[in-house]
């Protein structure tokens, strides 16, 4: 029950600057090729599989706090799916606001559930966080994404709109007064 990366489409990898606290990501982190728009891994044992689109990712860290033992950011590769059950980490997968991760239940469990009701969750000084059975279509008509939860952008900075990219910290996007 060895831990097998399929699906890797990337080549180099760049080292971590240690863990990423959220809203702190590191300046700079979309300039790095792992975060390309087509860049997705799968990382994935005979439980479980887990793919991660690094282009919607904006390290909330909800995996990192979640479930440490899984998702490490200082490790290579940042993901060990045999360090935790199928359960946990689709619980904690769930929890991801951005749909960066997904997982794929490959032991019969219980799959990825769509949420009922859409919400939309503005967060303060950031993106508004949507879940729920969620389809983006671009000004062409053509569909954008189709996915659970998204991340999309209030500032107008996103280098990857309608999605959040993380300028809004870059560029002291503000909701609130006060400090971030």
């Amino acid at each position: 029950m060895g831990t097998s990366m399929e699906g890797q489409k990337m080549t180099g990898r760049s080292s971590g600057s240690g863990h990423v606290e959220p809203d702190e990501a590191p300046e700079g982190f979309r300039e790095q090729p792992r975060y390309a728009p087509t860049v997705e891994r799968v990382y994935a044992n005979d439980r479980i599989e887990v793919a991660w689109e690094p282009a919607f990712c904006i390290h909330v860290a909800e995996c990192l706090r979640g479930l440490p033992a899984v998702f490490d950011n200082q490790r290579r590769p940042w993901i060990a799916i045999d360090n935790g059950s199928p359960d946990e980490i689709g619980e904690v997968i769930g929890r991801c606001p951005t749909g960066a991760l997904h997982f794929h239940r490959r032991d019969g469990g219980s799959q990825e559930p769509v949420p009922e009701e859409t919400t939309v969750q503005a967060r303060p000084n950031g993106p508004l966080f949507v879940r729920g059975k969620i389809r983006i279509f671009g000004q062409d008509r053509k569909l954008v994404r189709e996915d659970t939860r998204v991340a999309l952008c209030r500032c107008g900075a996103s280098q990857n709109k309608p999605f959040c990219d993380g300028s809004h910290r870059r560029v002291g996007f503000r909701t609130t007064r006060g400090p971030a």
